[in-house]
């Protein structure tokens, strides 16, 4: 498939999914959005793709919101299927994706670009990088998960904070607040990406996949998180990555997955 606003590229197992609108400072509209959702389910069915790196174009922002011109005249009906619509389709697939996503978050990230980057399993920062859910500005709350995801990663009262005062932290807040992972020079963004996107295909896909799985089912409503982990990891047992996880550790060598 040929898109308009995405760049999508496998290289090494890494498959980097690029947001390509840097004249509207990578901006999500709905055809942005399905554009991403199918180059996110194309790379996870790639048997070659390891890990999925989630990054913007150019060098001022990673996704510096929704694009609002698309729904400012919306009615109720229409903005709630906006949100659930956007939720399934990409959000929570990137959030459920069994193959891991970093987003490589370089300049802004706000509103809907911070809800995507939330969304992924693992967040890297460059320096410059501002974020933020500056919706109540607008009338409108986050709908793309925002409500529910900042809480978890930075805590029920400063996500408050940051949603009622739609204001903006630099890049060390959001490390402190435990939002992003790391924080390095935006030179260096992608090649830290990488870094990181190396020390985890050195370890079993099947693994990281059910890990994915359990840690999430710690979060979902009428799930039992515990459970979810006892029979991922028993299932563990019945896998190949198993056998040779094991066998390398007992012949000490270095594992092949």
């Amino acid at each position: 498939m040929d898109y308009n606003n995405v760049l999508s590229t496998t290289d090494n197992h890494i498959t980097t999914i690029t947001i390509n609108r840097p004249n509207k400072l990578n901006a999500l509209n709905k055809e942005t959005i399905a554009e991403l959702s199918h180059a996110i389910g194309t790379a996870e069915e790639d048997e070659l793709t390891r890990v999925i790196i989630l990054t913007g174009s150019g060098e001022k922002a990673f996704v510096a919101g929704a694009d609002i011109a698309e729904f400012a005249h919306f009615t109720t009906d229409e903005g709630k299927r906006l949100a659930a619509h956007g939720q399934e389709t990409l959000f929570d697939a990137i959030e459920n994706c069994s193959v891991p996503v970093i987003a490589a978050v370089n300049g802004f990230a706000l509103g809907g670009g911070l809800e995507l980057a939330m969304a992924a399993h693992i967040r890297v920062a460059s320096d410059n990088a501002k974020m933020g859910l500056p919706e109540v500005s607008l009338g409108v709350i986050p709908g793309y998960g925002g409500t529910q995801r900042l809480p978890q990663l930075v805590g029920k009262g400063r996500a408050m904070e940051m949603i009622m005062t739609a204001g903006m932290i630099d890049a060390q807040t959001a490390h402190r607040f435990g939002l992003v992972n790391h924080v390095v020079e935006q030179e260096g963004l992608m090649e830290f990406a990488t870094i990181l996107a190396t020390k985890i295909m050195r370890n079993s896909p099947v693994a990281i996949s059910a890990a994915i799985d359990a840690v999430n089912a710690g979060y979902v409503d009428g799930v039992d998180g515990y459970q979810a982990e006892i029979d991922n990891f028993g299932s563990s047992f019945g896998t190949e990555d198993f056998v040779e996880g094991t066998t390398a550790f007992l012949e000490k060598r270095k594992p092949s997955f």
